[in-house]
């Protein structure tokens, strides 16, 4: 395993401003000893792609609470491969119905965690996952 540090950007992008989920999983993230570029809300898909880069992230993790989750990860994912950043980890969580998870990882999300998943799974995930396509 690579001896750095995981670095993890987190954001949320549409209109969704309820961050209370994603700025948890921050902190949890930060004191699993993992680096956190927060970028907040109203972010662009565009903005995360480019941050992912100039940040060097090995993980992209997104959080929604409201119901523009598969146009927006269709988004993200499109930016995913125009900026050749497939082999970073792509997380979401948030208000995901159960019906959507297939669908989200057929669009290229690595792992779901809806509402209610243990921070410690998501921390676990995260650093077991992070670094499998950047080696």
């Amino acid at each position: 395993m690579d001896k750095r540090k995981i670095r993890v950007l987190l954001g949320k992008i549409g209109l969704d401003g309820h961050d209370r989920g994603i700025r948890m999983i921050a902190t949890w993230l930060s004191k699993g000893g993992m680096e956190v570029v927060y970028m907040g809300t109203h972010q662009t898909a565009e903005r995360m792609a480019r941050t992912a880069i100039d940040e060097d992230v090995d993980v992209i993790g997104l959080s929604f609470q409201g119901a523009d989750h598969v146009p927006l990860i269709r988004m993200m994912a499109d930016q995913i491969k125009r900026n050749n950043l497939e082999d970073r980890l792509l997380v979401v969580g948030g208000n995901i119905p159960r019906r959507d998870i297939e669908v989200l990882k057929q669009m290229g999300v690595d792992e779901v965690f809806p509402s209610g998943t243990a921070m410690s799974k998501c921390v676990a995930y995260v650093r077991e996952n992070a670094f499998k396509r950047r080696n």
